[in-house]
């Protein structure tokens, strides 16, 4: 099947960028990194891009990751501050160096010798629910302005309780073109207060993104740290390699990570799949018993958003 297009549930925003690509005979990379842009600048979302979520310090920083199903090729970026679009680096991370990743002050360097353009990440909404966070989990606004270092024993004292289970969240999109090449594309701003630095699945090739045209794409989001431990995007892809169908892969991969110890997955969705075979057949599913996802092809006039498979972590 070609022109597929699937993605999270908050792919919805850009998707028919990538369809409007597709018909117009262009490839899956361009439509990936279409679609994603799209909800990285939307500020309906405070996963991704402007408006994310800020870390424990109040800083915006942002991964994304790119994979070429055709020939492997991929571009991550991590930690990334001030450019709203990472998509867009990662993807010239994969086009013009010999390198896979970059993160922090490197990426940003290299965003700035391309000709990115710097802007502020932190809108009025995200830093007064930072802020409203760091006065319920934390020592006072300005205690924290005296000594920030107090913010980091309080965090380390209880992560649970300032890893706020119920702000992380991803977006990606999985793309499949006329020639049968598949590219998978994430974004993120990452879990919700979370250490200056930490990078979750999102930029790590193999954890919450892989393609390969030969079998299929998956991506990933939810506890990334899971995912990263399991290498759940490469599983998806190895089992159907191994011959198992694209939902059977799917649940396989869900599977494995019941054995691990995680003792900050305590949430209904700790983890969400999206996959794609090599023929363009669609499947995705969920520890929550409710979550979404949406897909689109070149004859469908809208998207259709889909449940997904409930896999509960037993």
């Amino acid at each position: 099947m070609a022109g597929v297009v699937v993605g999270s549930s908050n792919a919805r925003i850009g998707i028919q960028a990538a369809i409007d690509i597709l018909r117009d005979g262009g490839n899956a990379l361009d439509a990936a990194v279409a679609a994603i842009k799209l909800i990285e600048d939307s500020l309906e979302d405070n996963s991704v891009g402007t408006g994310g979520i800020p870390n424990l310090i109040g800083q915006v920083e942002l991964d994304a990751s790119i994979m070429h199903g055709k020939n492997l090729a991929s571009g991550a970026v991590g930690a990334v501050k001030q450019y709203p679009n990472p998509i867009e680096i990662a993807r010239k991370v994969m086009d013009v160096t010999p390198h896979v990743m970059l993160a922090g002050e490197g990426a940003e360097l290299f965003a700035k010798h391309h000709g990115f353009k710097p802007a502020e990440l932190l809108t009025d909404d995200a830093r007064e629910m930072w802020r409203k966070r760091i006065e319920e989990g934390g020592p006072s606004q300005q205690r924290i302005e005296e000594d920030r270092y107090e913010l980091f024993n309080q965090a380390v004292a209880d992560w649970a309780k300032m890893l706020h289970k119920e702000i992380y969240g991803t977006t990606n999109v999985i793309v499949r073109d006329d020639s049968g090449d598949i590219v998978t594309a994430v974004s993120t701003s990452g879990w919700g207060f979370k250490w200056p630095g930490r990078l979750g699945d999102s930029p790590i090739i193999g954890a919450g993104n892989y393609a390969d045209n030969r079998f299929g794409g998956a991506a990933c989001t939810g506890r990334g740290e899971m995912a990263i431990r399991s290498a759940t995007a490469h599983s998806v892809i190895m089992y159907m390699r191994h011959g198992k169908s694209l939902g059977d892969a799917v649940h396989e991969a869900m599977q494995d990570l019941s054995h691990l110890q995680d003792p900050y997955a305590e949430r209904s969705n700790t983890m969400n799949i999206v996959a794609m075979d090599r023929n363009g057949n669609v499947t995705a599913a969920s520890t929550s018993e409710s979550a979404t996802y949406v897909v689109q092809t070149t004859d469908m006039d809208a998207y259709e958003e889909r449940t997904r498979t409930h896999v509960p972590l037993t």
